[in-house]
């Protein structure tokens, strides 16, 4: 993502909690930052992509002796950051509401599409806040993503991302639970997966992982233990909702099963696995 930031011609400090991995960037012409303080000193927007909401709290807000080197204590009023992490919503109000207090205004943007999105710029990105804050962050939103929806106040995107989620969940166990049928019954399974691709059970999941689930082999797109983080995100706010979700909740149990096992930073595809697919 920050590299189709460049390519835009827009320009980029960057940190990573990881200094290493800002070394190609900076080799393609960003501005290195050894905090986010100093990343968010004199920007405009600042944009984040982290892990989970403790990792958002601590770069954006800072924690004990931490606050100094925090991006919040880098940014002036008027500023405004673009939150790409995926976190529960009201955590993502609750970042609004801190830095609203700066005069600092916000966006949460999760973004879907995977790494193959995130590297050809074309992923969707869902976002809540205020109207004129997303067009003030267009150009940044469309360097990254290949859409861009707005659903309302801050946390709107947040949920629609749970929405995601829970498709992504349905959609690949399916997958997964279809192949090792097809497996079972000893079908040819590659020329069965790409007669179904084109009718009504095609899915994104079938065509670009049923083919290696199959193999077994699972190549990465969004890390198992980070899809199941995002799981519990919609499950709390579908129990908040009065909403039961068997069919998430049941992948839930799954995706624990293999972080168990120890498949959390396969591919949300090695759900596979838990049929039997791929080597154990």
């Amino acid at each position: 993502m920050a590299a189709n930031l460049l390519a835009k011609g827009l320009p980029l400090a960057v940190h990573n909690r990881r200094r290493e991995r800002e070394l190609p960037l900076a080799a393609a012409g960003a501005r290195r930052a050894a905090t986010p303080a100093e990343a968010a000193r004199g920007a405009g927007i600042l944009a984040l992509c982290l892990s989970d909401d403790t990792a958002v709290a601590e770069v954006l807000l800072g924690q004990g002796s931490a606050t100094a080197n925090a991006a919040i204590t880098g940014l002036a009023a008027g500023a405004l950051v673009v939150d790409f992490s995926t976190i529960a919503p009201s955590s993502s109000r609750a970042m609004a509401a801190a830095l609203a207090e700066r005069g600092v205004a916000y966006l949460d943007a999760p973004v879907t599409g995977g790494t193959e999105g995130a590297r050809a710029g074309t992923l969707s990105v869902l976002v809540g806040g205020e109207a004129g804050d997303l067009e003030r962050a267009r150009p940044v939103l469309e360097a990254v993503g290949g859409r861009i929806g707005h659903f309302g106040k801050v946390g709107a995107g947040q949920e629609a991302k749970a929405v995601n989620q829970v498709l992504v969940a349905g959609s690949y166990a399916a997958v997964a639970e279809a192949m090792a049928l097809g497996q079972k019954l000893g079908l040819p399974m590659e020329q069965v997966r790409q007669a179904l691709v084109g009718g009504a059970a095609g899915s994104w999941a079938l065509e670009h992982r049923g083919g290696s689930m199959l193999r077994g082999a699972f190549p990465l797109g969004f890390r198992l233990r980070l899809h199941r983080k995002d799981l519990t995100i919609a499950l709390e706010a579908a129990a908040g909702s009065g909403l039961g979700l068997p069919v998430a909740a049941q992948v839930a149990a799954m995706e624990d099963d293999l972080i168990a096992a120890g498949y959390g930073d396969e591919d949300v595809s090695a759900l596979a696995r838990w049929f039997g697919g791929g080597s154990r």
